[in-house]
Parts: C-alpha cells; sequence; structure tokens
C-alpha cells in the first residue's frame, strides 16, 4: 500500500565562490577551493534530481563535507578548529519561515545546514518511493532505512555540532533544538508505519500491530507537543498532519487491539474499543479536512482520499460489525461505558535512527596546503559579508501522491 507524508521545503542558499583572491598563495590550495565550489554545486543540484538514488547522494555529500572540514577541524590537533573556520560567510533559509534567511560567517553553520538539507533529502526520497504504484518489498525497505538515516543526521547535528555554533539558532529556525528532535521523532514514526504495513501484510499477531500502532501514535504526538510552542503562522500546517497521524494511528491501535479482544472471547470489551477506532478515525477525518485548508509550509493535498486513509476506515467499519454480529449471536456481553486503556508496549519493530558521522578530512589538505591560505592579505573591506538580496527558493519537483493499485508496502 502507499503511504502519504508530509514534508516541509529544502533549504535554500546563497551561492558561494570560495574566491580568496590574495589568500590563497598555491596552485594546491587553488585546487581546494575550485573543488569545494563544484562539489557544492553538484551536492545542491542533487537534492532537485528526481534520477538521484542514495549512493549518489552519499558520494557527492562526502565529497563536498570531507573538503568543507578542512575549515572546520584542525590537521594537527594542537587547537579545536581550523584557522579557516571564519573566512566564509553563508546564507540560509529556513524550511518553515519562507525566504527570510540566516547567514553566519562560520564554516559549522555551513556543515549543518548542508547536512540538514541532506537529511531533508532522505526523507523527500523516501517519501517519492513510498508513494509509488505497486512498490516492492526492496523498494519498502529503502525506504525504512532512507528515514532512519534522516534520523540518525537529524540527531547528529543536534547532539554534536549544533552545541559548536558561536551564534547560537534564532526561535523557530530549523537549527533549533525544537525543530531537530520534531524532524527525529517524525522519521521515526514514518519509519514505523512502514513496519505497522508490513506486519499487517504477514498477518502477524493482532497484538503486536496494536501495539506498534500505539508507540507510533506515541510518536506523533510527541513530535507535535515539540511544536507546540511555536508561532501557528509557519507551524500550523505541520502540526495538523502530527496531529492527524496521532488520530490516524490511535484508531489502528483500537482495530486491532479490538480484534485482540474479540480473539479472547472478551467481545464486549471489543466492541467497546472498535467504537473508540471510529471516534479517533473520525478526528482524524476532521484533521485531514483541516490540513487542506491550512496555509503553510508543505504540499497541497487532501490526505482523507488516499487510499491508506480510506482502508483503515473500511477496517474499522467491518471489525466493528462483526464484533456486534458475534455478540448478537454468541456472546451477548454487555458493552463497557469505559475505554479500554491502550498500555501496549511492542517489544519488536521499534525503530531507532542510524548513527550519523561526516566524513574525514579530506586527504587534499595537508600542511602545506593550509598554510598556503595566508590570512593576513585578506582585503581590509571584506567581500565575503552578505548581499543584501533574497535567496532564490529550491525549485523542487511536483510529486504528486499516484493512485493505489492496493498493493500492500513490505
Amino acid at each position: 500500500m502507499t503511504h502519504w507524508f508530509h514534508r516541509n521545503p529544502l533549504k535554500a542558499t546563497a551561492p558561494v565562490s570560495f574566491n580568496y583572491y590574495g589568500v590563497v598563495t598555491s596552485p594546491a590550495a587553488s585546487k581546494i577551493c575550485s573543488d569545494l565550489r563544484s562539489s557544492r554545486a553538484r551536492l545542491l543540484e542533487l537534492f532537485t534530481d528526481l534520477n538521484c538514488n542514495p549512493e549518489m547522494m552519499k558520494t557527492a555529500a562526502d565529497a563536498y563535507f570531507s573538503l568543507l572540514q578542512g575549515f572546520i577541524n584542525s590537521l594537527d590537533e594542537s587547537s579545536q578548529e581550523s584557522k579557516l573556520r571564519y573566512i566564509q560567510n553563508f546564507k540560509w533559509t529556513d524550511t518553515l519561515q519562507g525566504q527570510v534567511p540566516s547567514a553566519q560567517q562560520d564554516a559549522v553553520f555551513e556543515l549543518i545546514s548542508m547536512g540538514f538539507n541532506v537529511a531533508l533529502w532522505y526523507t523527500k526520497y523516501a517519501s517519492r518511493l513510498a508513494g509509488k504504484e505497486n512498490i516492492t518489498e526492496e523498494e519498502a525497505k529503502e525506504v525504512h532505512r532512507s528515514l532512519k538515516i534522516a534520523a540518525g543526521i537529524f540527531k547528529h547535528l543536534k547532539e554534536s555540532h549544533i552545541p559548536r555554533l558561536i551564534t547560537p539558532a534564532e526561535k523557530g529556525r530549523d537549527l533549533e533544538a525544537r525543530l531537530l528532535e520534531a524532524y527525529i521523532i517524525q522519521c521515526q514514526a514514518e519509519a514505523q508505519e512502514v513496519t505497522i504495513a508490513r506486519a499487517i501484510e504477514l498477518k502477524h499477531a493482532p497484538g503486536l500491530i496494536a501495539a506498534l500502532a500505539y508507540e507510533t501514535a506515541s510518536f506523533y504526538q510527541k513530535a507535535d507537543h515539540t511544536l507546540s510552542s511555536l508561532e501557528p503562522a509557519y507551524s500550523a500546517k505541520w502540526r495538523k498532519y502530527l496531529l492527524l497521524k496521532m488520530c490516524f494511528y490511535t484508531a489502528y491501535a483500537y482495530c486491532y487491539h479490538g480484534q485482540t479482544l474479540l480473539a479472547s472471547d472478551k467481545c464486549g470489551e471489543a466492541i467497546r474499543s472498535l467504537q473508540e477506532a471510529e471516534k479517533s478515525f473520525a478526528k482524524a477525518e476532521a484533521l485531514c479536512k483541516e490540513y487542506g485548508e491550512t496555509k503553510g509550509p508543505g504540499p497541497t493535498v487532501k490526505p482523507s482520499e488516499h487510499l491508506f486513509f480510506r482502508k483503515l476506515g473500511n477496517l474499522v467499519k467491518n471489525t466493528l460489525e462483526k464484533c456486534q454480529r458475534e455478540n448478537g449471536f454468541i456472546y451477548f456481553q454487555k458493552v463497557p461505558t469505559e475505554a479500554p486503556q491502550l498500555e501496549l508496549k511492542a517489544n519488536y519493530g521499534l525503530v531507532e535512527p542510524v548513527p550519523f558521522e561526516f566524513p574525514p578530512t579530506s586527504a587534499q589538505w595537508t600542511p602545506d596546503t593550509l598554510a598556503a591560505f595566508d590570512l593576513t592579505k585578506r582585503p581590509k573591506e571584506d567581500s565575503t559579508k552578505p548581499k543584501p538580496e533574497d535567496v532564490r527558493p529550491v525549485k523542487e519537483p511536483d510529486i504528486k501522491p499516484q493512485k493505489d493499485t492496493g498493493c500492500s508496502i513490505s
């Protein structure tokens, strides 16, 4: 079955020439600047190339990051940072705050911002793949893997590199802890959606499916809570998505919990669980409508028309009717007034981010090439200061959800 995921726009950035006239005093140093310029441009191109795959992305990202490390880390480890860390100004927009860019004269800011976009690319690649018709088992595994890689990148940036920034991230900006945490949790939750679909297809025990769905709903609730203190003007659409997915997987949890209760001859309790599933599904349906009407970053779609959404509605309806029929013919049990408590813990299938590290400094960097950057020859009027013009937004390919043929995602 195809999945539908909300995606915020990619970050946009101003071009960087890496031209340091007078400062660069050797052909090897000049070659590093040229390679930085071309590898950065190549990586930015791949973000919107529909033919790009994870192997291509990793190769291009490693090429750029390994060169950029020479601007950040000392080669001889005598100090914590390179003398070139503050030579260049970098300008980036944010995924939520439109085309108002942030600028910092700090190579660590560039490393984090570009790394953030690489993580976003993995989420968008997963989303495109998950929305395909007739998705194969191997493609589903690739979706799962890509989301875990993205979560790992976001986590690494948050824990190891954001604290190194001289200028702290402004509130509501991408590099702020709340946003990074929301991205990490969303990636984990979406990867678990793939796990749930696989468990359903393989007809695993309803108790396991209910527990996974409950844990996934909890992830979405946690991600929404993380964003609750942000300005609604730019976070409302994203939060509608997180809430509708929370309600959607709560409905899944109650539905499969009801099947577990029915198998244990607790038909009255099963009916009550399915009634709760109906309520949660109705809430999700209302949130789908609100999501479509809410302005803000993200795609304009109608999730309630997506087959993955309609399938659950039919499942809840049919399972409830089955329980009611069996209670009328066999069990004659009273339906409790209180909804069952979902204290479910999944022992299998929970998603953890894939650990991520940036590549080591490129072998092109040697003590001689570093020494060939003579900072005493920098012009007095710093040409690296940001220009006032806006950064151009990234033209992302318009991926429309394809119709689902009913095949299960593996």
